[in-house]
């Protein structure tokens, strides 16, 4: 049956069916109880592409990437992707990715407003005053943003508790014995990264250790930063002896130099890492296991699509947002400090 049909039957126009179909606000209640129990009756079924069409949309959600090939399909991205593949699947909305040219990201954003080719844009990784959001916010366009920033004009936003996360994990090893704790995290300027630091410099202050401006580290997550930057506060003194680590993949730096200066990890030297949950990269089964804090990016992408939706379908965006709290998983790669 086509919605021409389901309509004459009804006696009704085809915009008015459409629109109870979808649970516009505008159909009274009895009409659209009538038009659904109608719909199930004769076997009636909107496809997509109608259904887009009246609620006057394109089906598809815009997302920016980054134009360093090197961090535009890193794992970060990659399980990003896949959480928000699965969800938006499920609603038949396609995800439109628009790389950064030239370094002019706002102008990205732009293209995707005036192109028409969206109904809304995923805004990720953002700063404390972030340039995306203000213009998103003035030009009145759906979007999401993954993560927070200290602009106060209601927004939709997903985040997980980052300051909680790093005061968990050196609170953990001060509570070990640990006085000398270095942390090597994301670029300085996200807010991810400042969160971060705010919860490492909030364990050590509680308890009263003095912290070494050499022992905090801002840079990209990789091995190779991992390995360097622990080379480095290896060859201080004093030298750490906990280090807490913004991602899995810098982790494996770390601990590739701890081994490669004779040290075996959770004994001369521990480590705590930000486990983002890679299906290739799991921390029980690392030798030694790994101390996490833990958090899913894919579950977090899932949770993000969702609330697109919400924002699509109207809901006030003063009531949508989520701060996700992160678990510590203590395992076998912290342990107190010992005599070298």
């Amino acid at each position: 049956m086509k919605l021409k049909e389901l309509a004459e039957k009804l006696s009704l126009s085809q915009t008015t069916v459409s629109r109870a179909l979808n649970g516009y606000p505008e159909v009274n209640e009895a009409t659209r109880e009538r038009v659904n129990k109608a719909a199930l009756k004769f076997g009636y079924s909107a496809n997509a592409n109608a259904r887009r069409l009246a609620m006057g949309r394109v089906g598809a959600i815009g997302l920016v990437i980054p134009a360093d090939s090197s961090q535009r399909f890193g794992p970060h991205t990659a399980e990003f992707l896949a959480g928000l593949a699965e969800r938006l699947a499920r609603d038949e909305i396609d995800f439109l990715l628009s790389p950064i040219v030239d370094n002019d990201e706002i102008s990205v954003y732009k293209r995707l407003i005036s192109s028409k080719r969206v109904d809304a844009i995923i805004v990720s990784g953002p700063v404390l005053v972030d340039e995306r959001v203000s213009m998103l916010l003035d030009a009145n366009f759906p979007f999401v943003l993954h993560g927070r920033t200290n602009i106060e004009k209601p927004h939709a936003w997903l985040d997980i508790d980052n300051q909680g996360a790093f005061y968990q994990a050196a609170s953990h090893l001060i509570d070990l014995g640990h006085r000398h704790i270095a942390m090597i995290d994301g670029l300085r300027g996200f807010t991810f990264s400042e969160h971060r630091e705010l919860g490492y410099r909030q364990a050590l202050g509680e308890r009263g250790i003095e912290i070494d401006p050499r022992f905090i580290v801002h840079d990209y997550f990789s091995d190779e930063i991992g390995f360097r930057e622990t080379q480095r506060l290896l060859a201080c003194t004093p030298q750490p002896t906990a280090i807490i680590a913004g991602s899995m993949m810098t982790a494996l730096g770390v601990a590739r130099a701890v081994r490669n200066n004779g040290y075996q990890l959770g004994k001369q030297i521990s480590l705590i890492t930000h486990d983002d949950v890679f299906p290739y990269l799991n921390a029980s089964n690392m030798v030694p296991s790994m101390t996490t804090t833990r958090s899913s990016m894919r579950s977090a992408a899932t949770r993000i699509a969702e609330i697109l939706v919400r924002v699509l379908d109207g809901e006030p965006l003063h009531k949508i947002h989520e701060l996700w709290p992160v678990e510590l998983i203590v395992r076998q790669s912290s342990g107190p400090p010992v005599s070298r």
